[in-house]
């Protein structure tokens, strides 16, 4: 059990009432959606680490071939 404020409290039953699910399954998905995404962010966090550990660098092309894919979008 935890505590959560009132605002959120309400915004979560709504969020269930439109979805047909009751509050703890809502609670449940923001749950595992948040601790999956973590673990994500943690594991590429650390093959960058690895990856600069042996000196495993972008080049000068390579980052510009990537910034120009990234603001290139239509």
């Amino acid at each position: 059990m935890f505590w959560i404020d009132s605002d959120k409290k309400a915004a979560l039953d709504v969020i269930a009432l439109h979805s047909g699910c009751d509050r703890s399954y809502i609670l449940n998905e923001a749950v595992a959606t948040y601790l999956e995404m973590y673990q994500w962010q943690t594991e590429e966090i650390q093959k960058g680490i690895a990856e600069a550990d042996t000196g495993d660098f972008a080049d000068d092309e390579e980052v510009k071939a990537t910034f120009t894919k990234l603001t290139n979008v239509y």
